[in-house]
């Protein structure tokens, strides 16, 4: 079952960039910038929770 699935994600986004390359190519950099940005986020907050404790 979980092979089945497999298959038809990669079937789907196949379609999808042959049959619309522009707007795949949006959808992966919007989805990117969410990546990344919870990743900065992350940082930050390890930062401030770092400085903030040993600055007291």
């Amino acid at each position: 079952m979980r092979l089945i699935i497999i298959w038809v994600v990669v079937i789907f986004l196949l379609y999808s960039v042959i049959n619309d390359p522009q707007r795949s190519a949006d959808v992966v950099l919007a989805l990117w910038d969410v990546i990344w940005g919870a990743i900065a986020n992350i940082g930050t907050f390890f930062e401030e929770l770092f400085t903030g404790s040993i600055g007291r």
